[in-house]
């Protein structure tokens, strides 16, 4: 690395080496794949990505404002306007994605998030002004959003466009530089996302570093001022303790087991046809997809009767071209492997459980219990346990019981029963009578609590999320100089009655 600033030199050999203890606790629970030593070879390139980026962080903070920010967005649409064919080829090379889907999954929402950002950011950028309290009379408070600075962006497989380039545009809307690590098990869109961001870019300010673990081992040993992540809890929790040896703020989207309640009001048809949007888009591949749907008594054949309904004219069997596919044999094997313990504990299929290779049909099941692991793992996939039930608080016992989701959706006509599961409940967010739209509305903070994440994207929220707000008070008239020392009596009094007064 000759020629870069001695600094950043001496800031990378700090954070070099790896730690490996963290990543193989990802590598035991089946997350990722087996740890690779880092070589030279790997290392140097990344490291030499960071430190051009990291050289330009002042500059930044002065040269790249509102008019160089929304011209690197308008680059950004361009270019996926031109490459939008390239965009569905690549993801339906990778598991199949039908061109409708990803136009309005992948395509769409990355677009949207550039609309809103070229027409909100002047204002999202603006200082905002505070008022004082009484004991800062006489001065001027504000809030400056600023720049973090170099931000890594951490892209899953399930959605590999849209999360790695729609925190791509928060992340620029702020005014940072970014790192893109897309994720290897979709490999034409991983090239792809390269090829975009190369075209839109220079690597001072955008790049993309395509590779598995041992470049993902290589990029959190590196001291970034932001990390975005979206993926799995267990992952989640490695690169937030990487994050912690630099003290690195990060924004986790993760997810976990979301639940679905379906009331004795629910209109069934309605329910059906969002449960099955919302479980069976992208092959239920999802991190907000319906995990498992607990539906009232009364209600459940009709409600199992217009599932299936829904299931065949929406899909057909599991060679439809409206699927997807499951993303690769391992992932596949793992979804019927948990079929084959469901069905061994005795849970009953009602739908589906068949398909070859990556390919699996829309699936029901029966009869699920808790020592089943389809009931104690995230299925992400296309298949959905129905449990029946007559007690509301037993169902809300079960939510608490498990750790806290991403989503949450109801289904009923009665608002009071939404709102008693809302209470009486925490998740990231909450659909009521609907699936997965919540994702779409900007004006809403998306994020997980706790275990399904924290901090929150999206809109303003993602423009934040990449921002630091540094608070500014600037001294015009203010009279706490009366009360400085030395504390004579007169000062002594000052204080004893400001405690009166305001305390």
């Amino acid at each position: 690395m000759t020629g870069l600033p001695v600094w950043i030199c001496d800031r990378l050999a700090l954070f070099a080496a790896p730690r490996k203890s963290l990543w193989s606790r990802a590598v035991r629970c089946g997350r990722i794949g087996p740890e690779v030593p880092m070589t030279d070879q790997i290392h140097d390139p990344i490291a030499a990505a960071f430190a051009l980026q990291a050289a330009g962080t002042v500059a930044r903070r002065t040269g790249f404002g509102l008019a160089e920010r929304k011209a690197a967005l308008i680059r950004l649409r361009e270019v996926l306007g031109r490459r939008q064919p390239e965009i569905v080829a690549a993801l339906a090379a990778d598991f199949g994605k039908p061109e409708t889907e990803t136009l309005l999954t992948e395509i769409l929402p990355v677009r949207q998030d550039i609309a809103l950002a070229l027409r909100r950011m002047r204002r999202w950028m603006r200082p905002r002004r505070v008022a004082p309290t009484v004991a800062t009379l006489g001065t001027s408070a504000r809030i400056r959003p600023e720049p973090r600075g170099v931000c890594l962006i951490v892209a899953p497989w399930n959605y590999p466009l849209n999360l790695a380039l729609g925190p791509l545009v928060s992340c620029l809307a702020a005014g940072n530089s970014a790192i893109i690590k897309p994720s290897e098990m979709t490999p034409a869109t991983s090239a792809l996302i390269a090829a975009i961001v190369a075209e839109a870019f220079s690597p001072d300010l955008v790049t993309v570093i395509e590779g598995g673990v041992e470049v993902s081992q290589a990029l959190l040993a590196l001291p970034f001022d932001h990390i975005f992540f979206t993926g799995s809890p267990e992952v989640g929790k490695v690169v937030m303790a990487a994050a912690a040896r630099h003290l690195t703020s990060v924004t986790l989207e993760l997810g976990g087991k979301s639940p679905t309640v379906i009331g004795p009001g629910a209109d069934v048809a309605q329910a059906a046809a969002w449960v099955a949007f919302g479980k069976f888009a992208n092959a239920g591949q999802t991190c907000i997809a319906p995990d498992h749907v607990y539906v009232h008594h009364d209600v459940r054949e009709a409600f199992l009767q217009a599932l299936r309904a829904r299931i065949a004219k929406a899909y057909g069997d599991g060679a439809s071209p409206h699927l997807a596919r499951v993303v690769n044999d391992r992932h596949a094997g793992r979804l019927r492997a948990l079929l084959a313990d469901a069905r061994d504990k005795g849970a009953r299929i009602v739908l589906g459980g068949d398909g070859e290779g990556t390919r699996l049909a829309p699936t029901l099941v029966e009869a699920v219990t808790p020592e089943m692991r389809l009931d104690q793992e995230e299925i992400f996939g296309p298949v959905l346990p129905v449990i029946a039930y007559d007690d509301l608080d037993a169902v809300i016992a079960r939510i608490n019981a498990r750790p806290k989701p991403l989503a949450l959706y109801v289904f009923d006509k009665d608002r009071g029963f939404a709102d008693r599961i809302i209470g009486a409940t925490s998740s990231g967010g909450v659909g009521v009578n609907l699936t997965l739209l919540h994702y779409s509305h900007h004006g809403l903070p998306f994020g997980g609590v706790n275990n399904s994440g924290i901090g929150a994207a999206h809109g303003e929220f993602g423009f934040r999320a990449f921002s630091h707000e540094r608070a500014v008070l600037e001294n015009r008239f203010s009279a706490l100089t009366m009360v400085f020392p030395p504390y004579t009596g007169r000062v002594r009094g000052l204080v004893r009655m400001a405690l009166r007064l305001l305390g």
